[in-house]
């Protein structure tokens, strides 16, 4: 095809055709693009195979996907600004540059992959007064990269925001209340470029609480003329420190209700972060666990799976390819990476990783003996992962903080009273170990 042929008919495609184009080239599925324009699949699979005819590629509608690398070869050839900078044409096309998996995503990466409506509440509950969002899941699932969204979504909106890891409070922090929200108010100070006054609004007669209130309140909301976002990651490092926890845990849930009664905290908007909750004792009516929104993010579907195949490049994946890697590890969005990664460095293919993925030389080996390790440092973890392994199909439930354990570490399921193992991975490899 000529350049002058194929600008004419590009030229001819409806608004609506170059949105349904764009995301199928950017590696969508049918139903992702129907989603995001408000319309049935088999319209999109109408435009699609009209598009596929125009540029003399297919006229049958369902073809649309094993022609999908010579499509993405004849835009990348005439009109490259219209594909997807981060994909794999797979023929003569752009490779993109891959980080290793485990790391957070930003806002802004194509490989996060949306799990609605979880964006959407979220963005939505931050324009509330004295917002607090609690974002549950286990390790790896996506927490610290949802964060990432919210954040973004709230600077759009002309927030003040500051992102805070727990895990950089240190020993020398977690010795008592006192010091560690001393820590706290001085590290949001910073990141605020405020200068510190903890002498002229800390007094030991009121107690660390009321202190941190008091300074937060005039010093932190008292010099903003907006409103505050304060994400909190990995906050379920405060669980080695019970007391601490439980005082930090109780001082966040009286903010929260503090915008009922006060104007200026309804300027603060939380978003906590956290794999656990029940490693210590918290009263009910402290612990910020049971008020606010929570969100619990979820594995993977198959068609998310698909959606983030493509934005690997990897268009050659069929559905049954992808419905088997999917159950391989249950849709656990790190390790469906980790196996996308490697496929699209054509470090190996998707036989054989299935083939080795419970053994010691498959890429699932550093996570395995990851797991192995806990289990063995913990034998009443073991004992009860043991009887989960054993009972294959749903079991009653376990005692209640065991299988809460087993869950934030990824092992296992919990639906309703029920418990059953997280994926195949998991069932074959602990299976032959135990």
């Amino acid at each position: 095809m000529r350049e002058a042929n194929f600008n004419a008919i590009f030229e001819e495609l409806t608004p609506r055709q170059r949105k349904v184009l764009q995301g199928f080239l950017a590696g969508e599925t049918d139903e992702a693009i129907a989603t995001t324009l408000c319309v049935e699949p088999s319209t999109v699979r109408r435009h699609l195979a009209n598009i596929h005819k125009e540029f003399g590629l297919s006229n049958l509608e369902g073809e649309h996907y094993s022609r999908r690398d010579e499509l993405i070869e004849l835009f990348t050839r005439y009109k490259p600004e219209v594909v997807n900078p981060g994909l794999v044409s797979g023929k003569g096309g752009r490779s993109p540059d891959l980080d290793f998996p485990g790391s957070s995503l930003s806002s802004e990466s194509p490989l996060y992959i949306e799990r609605p409506p979880i964006e959407a509440r979220c963005a939505k509950e931050i324009l509330k007064p004295g917002a607090l969002i609690r974002v549950r899941a286990p390790k790896q699932m996506g927490k610290t990269s949802l964060l990432n969204r919210i954040i973004a979504n709230a600077e759009a909106v002309g927030y003040q925001v500051i992102r805070l890891n727990l895990r950089q409070a240190e020993e020398q922090f977690l010795t008592s209340l006192d010091t560690f929200l001393q820590w706290f108010c001085i590290t949001v100070n910073h990141k605020l470029n405020l200068p510190v006054q903890l002498d002229e609004y800390w007094d030991d007669r009121f107690g660390s609480m009321v202190s941190c209130t008091t300074y937060f309140q005039a010093h932190i909301l008292g010099q903003l003329d907006r409103c505050l976002l304060l994400g909190l990651d990995e906050v379920d490092w405060l669980f080695e420190a019970p007391k601490i926890a439980q005082g930090f845990f109780a001082l966040l849930r009286s903010w929260h209700e503090e915008a009922n009664n006060l104007d200026i905290w309804q300027r603060l908007r939380l978003v906590v972060a956290h794999s656990t909750e029940v490693y210590i004792p918290l009263n009910i009516h402290q612990s910020p666990f049971n008020v606010g929104l929570p969100i619990r993010l979820t594995e993977l579907t198959v068609a998310q799976v698909q959606t983030l195949a493509g934005q690997y490049g990897l268009y050659r994946l069929s559905s049954a390819e992808i419905e088997q890697l999917t159950a391989l590890v249950g849709g656990h969005p790190y390790l469906i990476q980790l196996a996308l990664y490697h496929l699209q460095k054509g470090e190996t293919s998707l036989n054989h990783l299935l083939q080795t993925a419970a053994t010691q030389s498959g890429i699932y080996s550093s996570d395995l003996r990851r797991q192995w390790q806990t289990l063995r440092s913990h034998p009443e973890l073991m004992q009860s992962f043991k009887a989960v392994i054993e009972t294959k199909e749903a079991s009653k439930p376990l005692d209640p903080i065991l299988a809460y354990r087993l869950e934030s570490m990824g092992l296992v399921r919990l639906q309703g009273n029920q418990i059953s193992i997280s994926c195949e991975l998991y069932q074959q490899f602990f299976e032959e170990q135990l």
